[in-house]
């Protein structure tokens, strides 16, 4: 299993429901304001996951979603997924 964060930043219209849906059915968590971590079946898939995402936000808002091998955090809402 993959490690991967998510982060968005929401522009204009703050629907923010789909997209907290879609990644409840990754069982994703949340560590930060705009920052979720998952566990993901396949390493190297950040486009196809970046992709998937992307359908639920508008095209004006921003998304990054990295493979994370190591992480560090301090005040973290929760502590983001383990690999282990």
């Amino acid at each position: 299993m993959a490690l991967y964060f998510l982060e968005y930043d929401l522009i204009k219209q703050k629907n923010y429901d789909a997209l907290y849906t879609a990644l409840q059915q990754f069982g994703a968590h949340r560590h930060l304001l705009s920052a979720w971590s998952f566990k993901y079946a396949n390493s190297g898939a950040s486009v196809s996951l970046r992709d998937h995402f992307q359908q639920f936000m508008d095209a004006d808002d921003r998304l990054v979603v990295s493979e994370v091998v190591d992480w560090a955090s301090n005040n973290a809402l929760a502590a983001p997924h383990r690999t282990a």
